[in-house]
């Protein structure tokens, strides 16, 4: 009854344009009076609570750090570095753009900065080059949602702090599925592209693609600096956000001298902005997190599971394809504040790997973000490209089935994950 209670409320208060933040806080009072246990002291401490946590520290730096990349010429140096190599062949800006969203995914959690800076790069290249504008859009947005699941992620944070699950066990997980998630693009581009017509950029010398190569140096020592030092013990996740926003700014500021201290303050207002977000829909959750073990939800939606009772593959199978039809209409962060704490008891308890659970989760949860027809992806590469929201669908269907796809691979063989992910342990 009080799962039924949950989602009623909590849709019902989406439904009449609530913001998510304060539904989930009524949905958490919701089972509060159902219980006849509602208190105003338990709703303050735990929203309290939910943003008063160390690790939730690194959201705003690495916010921070993708801001100061974009501003201070780090992601051009990146995207001008990866058109020196593939940019000759046919479908070649196709292949940067898709390299280039590795590597900044790398460098950045957000999807929708890394998305931003891509589109506003690449897209009039493309669009001078004669590719179809929507699909060179679609493309952006597929590559964009790959920063969630290459460390560092603000969703593997988020995930780790509601989950209590190791933030740097997930970040080494999701490395390989990340990749394999790029590789993926290049394959479905690789098919989409062969068959078109545009003009191909004239294949460099090695001089000037050593020289390229030499310009991006400082902006690839950043992904070295935070992998290697998560690796050897030198820093906390935490810690790993500060010294990215920290290398990201002294390197526009003193090295490439694109950044400037009136952008500077832009960056941290935008940072700001954007961390308020996130942090109030943290507190928030936290409420709705409580009341659900409170309550024990997760044992009534696993009661309902008990069909797949000693099948783990179905099991699994079930919470994404619930996870990836709430992406269709949720945002990122909801998704994983709402059913993170619901379904994640319900895996282990079935014998799933906690951190196996949250790459695929997460990984589900960024392929939401180019699911019409919300899309928040999809919105930020029709803005920039000037295109309709149904070019931007139309142009992103072979690049979401491939992603779709590489999530199938990880559910059907868990190994892809584990195995890689026990290398770096």
């Amino acid at each position: 009854m009080s799962a039924i209670i949950f989602l009623g409320v909590l849709l019902g208060a989406i439904a009449l344009g609530t913001p998510i933040a304060f539904a989930l806080l009524f949905a958490g009072i919701a089972i509060m009076l159902q219980l006849g246990q509602f208190d105003s002291q338990i709703v303050v401490q735990n929203t309290i609570g939910g943003a008063d946590n160390f690790v939730l520290m690194a959201v705003p730096f690495f916010i921070l750090a993708g801001e100061f990349m974009n501003a201070g010429g780090l992601s051009k140096r990146i995207v001008d570095m990866a058109g020196a190599f593939v940019g000759h062949l046919r479908g070649g800006l196709g292949y940067v753009a898709i390299i280039a969203a590795v590597l900044l995914a790398s460098l950045s959690g957000s999807a929708v900065a890394d998305t931003a800076a891509l589109a506003a790069i690449l897209v009039p290249m493309m669009r001078a080059a004669g590719y179809d504008v929507g699909r060179a859009c679609g493309l952006m947005a597929a590559g964009g949602i790959i920063a969630p699941v290459i460390p560092p992620s603000i969703g593997f944070l988020l995930f780790g702090v509601v989950a209590n699950v190791s933030v740097t066990k997930l970040f080494f997980a999701g490395m390989v599925p990340g990749v394999m998630m790029g590789l993926s693009l290049v394959v479905a581009w690789w098919l989409v592209s062969r068959r078109e017509s545009t003009q191909l950029t004239p294949k460099l010398p090695w001089g000037e693609r050593m020289a390229l190569l030499g310009k991006g140096f400082w902006a690839l020592m950043l992904p070295v600096i935070i992998i290697g030092g998560l690796k050897f013990g030198v820093f906390t996740p935490t810690e790993a956000a500060v010294v990215a926003a920290m290398y990201a700014m002294f390197v526009g500021l003193a090295i490439y001298r694109e950044l400037d201290w009136k952008e500077v303050y832009h960056c941290l207002l935008v940072t700001a902005r954007t961390t308020a977000v996130v942090l109030l829909l943290a507190a928030m959750a936290m409420v709705a997190s409580y009341m659900i073990t409170i309550a024990d939800i997760p044992g009534q939606v696993g009661s309902w599971m008990q069909v797949f009772a000693g099948n783990q593959l179905a099991l699994v199978t079930a919470m994404m394809v619930v996870v990836f039809l709430a992406g269709m209409v949720l945002d990122f962060i909801p998704i994983v504040l709402i059913f993170t704490p619901v379904f994640l008891p319900i895996a282990i308890q079935a014998g799933v790997d906690p951190v196996y659970f949250g790459v695929i989760f997460i990984m589900n949860c960024s392929i939401g973000m180019i699911t019409p027809p919300v899309g928040v992806v999809l919105n930020v590469v029709s803005s920039i490209g000037k295109i309709t929201m149904a070019q931007a669908v139309k142009g992103v269907l072979p690049f979401l089935l491939a992603e779709s796809l590489v999530l199938v691979a990880l559910v059907l063989f868990p190994a892809l994950v584990t195995v890689p992910a026990s290398w770096w342990r």
